[in-house]
């Protein structure tokens, strides 16, 4: 027979007396279930989001609540979901039925009926997500544990509260949950549990993407994304929706001479930066990083294996990469397409570290100009410590002529100092070609040192060359 654990510790704050004394004046039992109750037991830091069972009604313990609550709350319902959710303070309380579900083949979305508080706990994702404490005057504070979750806490292992496949094949998701605890706790996911996740891996085809691309982003935000990442490839999961990232990996071998995983290095370059930014979109730049290699792949008898271009090639692929996944295409998309087109040009830069080279690298990089620096020192994976040491110099290098040439051009985001509307003014010209081509030619003379970043000496410039594009182009137009 089980003991009864009391935890009366981890219900101390207000909020549970004030949920307590709701579901009194209702007579209907309620509970603290899942994050919050495993973080408690896992003595980390006490979740913010808390949710509650109740044997009733969800929305109506809610609406009790937010009237006890000594200010006016908000109770937001949703009616398809059976549940309700208030904001206080800085909490979100959220409320739902005791209830049991069944799923159709083709869906996630499950049929619902009201259940026991067992029922509920069988519907759990993983025994240490289905803990819940009473909130109850008779047992107030008992530990309910009816699949063992505190003791896969202690042996820091995943678990489905029942059988697996029909865990993960009514709500596939779920697989990829299982990775993501395994990775934000660092824990082991149960063998049995894990064999069922490759056997159902095909079911995330009924998943949308952002779904999925949520939990994925929970992983890449963790301290060492590499755990997930790599669970994810060796259950096949990754395959089924990412498999451009699938590709980086393996080694070949020709005449003797390999080239490196570039799949593991991948894995090895997210981890280096996540231990220097909280930046998801620098990340997801070290993520894609080399995501050009496959395609660019080649063998040379003399040199060995090469990917030339695979920095273009690949900044080329991570518009079709967001856009499929439904990851954002405005700013973040722009950020990463641009640090995975420049991350090796700063080492590229190393044997002769010219002022021209470095005002280009300034302008194209702009702001980002200290992200890409962090990549390109996250992107040193060598073992060997003399060229580990070698590269680091090199690029200690290059971060000093940038602030040397900053400091001095200004170039980082620099605008040509004569407008297009000034060009016009002063040569007559409507809109044209020849007008972009003046601005381009100052823009050229600017980042070759040929002039200074300075409005009188660009408008010097611009009255030299400005005649003899014009006068070209009309000549060119004309024939």
């Amino acid at each position: 027979m089980k003991e009864n654990l009391f935890y009366p510790e981890a219900i101390e704050q207000p909020v549970f007396k004030l949920i307590h004394q709701a579901a009194q004046q209702l007579d209907k039992p309620v509970y603290v279930i899942g994050g919050y109750v495993r973080d408690f037991l896992l003595q980390q830091k006490k979740a913010k989001d808390l949710d509650f069972v109740v044997i009733g009604s969800g929305i109506e313990l809610a609406k009790k609540v937010a009237v006890l609550l000594s200010e006016k709350h908000q109770v937001n319902i949703y009616k398809n979901y059976g549940t309700a959710m208030i904001k206080t303070g800085d909490m979100i309380l959220e409320f739902v039925g005791a209830r049991k579900e069944s799923y159709q083949q083709n869906s996630r979305n499950p049929v619902v009926e009201n259940g026991t508080m067992e029922d509920d706990q069988k519907r759990r994702d993983f025994t240490i997500n289905a803990l819940a404490i009473s909130l109850n005057k008779h047992d107030w504070g008992e530990l309910i544990d009816p699949f063992e979750g505190l003791e896969d806490l202690k042996m820091k292992i995943i678990r489905t509260p029942l059988d697996p496949d029909i865990t993960f094949s009514d709500d596939p998701l779920r697989m990829i949950r299982a990775i993501r605890f395994a990775s934000q706790l660092q824990f082991k996911i149960h063998p049995e549990t894990f064999e069922a996740i490759k056997r159902n891996k095909e079911r995330l085809k009924i998943l949308s993407k952002e779904r999925i691309i949520d939990e994925f982003n929970k992983i890449m935000s963790h301290d060492k994304p590499s755990i997930g990442l790599r669970l994810l490839f060796e259950a096949g999961l990754l395959n089924e929706f990412f498999p451009e990232l699938v590709k980086l990996q393996g080694v070949e071998e020709n005449e003797g001479k390999l080239h490196k995983d570039n799949f593991y290095h991948t894995l090895e370059v997210v981890d280096n930066v996540a231990n220097l930014s909280d930046n998801l979109w620098l990340r997801w730049a070290a993520l894609l990083h080399d995501i050009g290699k496959p395609a660019t792949k080649r063998y040379h008898d003399r040199n060995g294996w090469s990917f030339h271009g695979h920095e273009f090639v690949g900044s080329k692929m991570v518009p079709k990469i967001f856009k499929r996944l439904k990851l954002p295409l405005g700013q973040p998309m722009q950020y990463v397409k641009k640090l995975v087109l420049l991350s090796s040009r700063p080492i590229a830069l190393v044997d002769e570290v010219t002022d021209s080279a470095i005002r280009r690298l300034l302008f194209e990089a702009g702001d980002d100009i200290d992200d890409l620096m962090l990549l390109c020192e996250a992107d040193i994976t060598t073992k060997n410590q003399r060229k580990y040491e070698k590269y680091r110099r090199n690029l200690k290098k290059v971060r000093l002529k940038l602030i040397e040439v900053e400091e001095r051009d200004k170039i980082r985001n620099f605008q040509p100092p004569i407008s297009g509307e000034e060009i016009m003014k002063k040569f007559n010209l409507k809109p044209s070609k020849e007008v972009g081509l003046i601005k381009e030619a100052i823009k050229e003379a600017i980042l070759e040192g040929k002039i200074p970043n300075e409005y009188a000496a660009a408008y010097k410039y611009m009255e030299i060359i400005a005649p003899v594009i014009i006068k070209k182009n009309t000549n060119f137009d004309t024939k």
